[in-house]
């Protein structure tokens, strides 16, 4: 996110984003947010729902590089129950890997 907030100004255009990313087979997002200063209810709402499309298609959405003030905002929320988030883009892509092998062993029943 180049973008300092994250507000009604800009949630709808990072929904549709989102959801066209999604459209077109993206089911895993890392989401630097360390540009980010101010977090209102929508922008929460627009990574809730990246969150959920990540979910749906079995995949994950990570937050990284939060500012304290956000992360505040997040907690405040009770959200840092139900989003992932790390501190650097390396570690989210390691995470998201490791989901990957997980859920492939899953998927193929433990055998391989």
């Amino acid at each position: 996110m180049q973008n300092e907030k994250m507000d009604a100004t800009l949630s709808p255009e990072l929904k549709s984003t989102f959801v066209t990313l999604n459209a077109e087979g993206a089911k895993n997002f890392v989401i630097d947010l360390s540009k980010v200063k101010y977090v209102d209810s929508s922008g929460l709402g627009a990574l809730l729902i990246a969150n959920r499309l990540c979910m749906d298609a079995k995949g994950t959405m990570v937050l990284t590089g939060i500012t304290d003030h956000v992360m505040k905002l997040i907690k405040i929320s009770q959200l840092d129950k139900v989003l992932k988030i790390l501190p650097t883009n390396e570690e989210a892509i390691q995470f998201i890997h490791m989901n990957e092998v997980e859920n492939d062993v899953a998927k193929d029943g433990g055998e391989g």
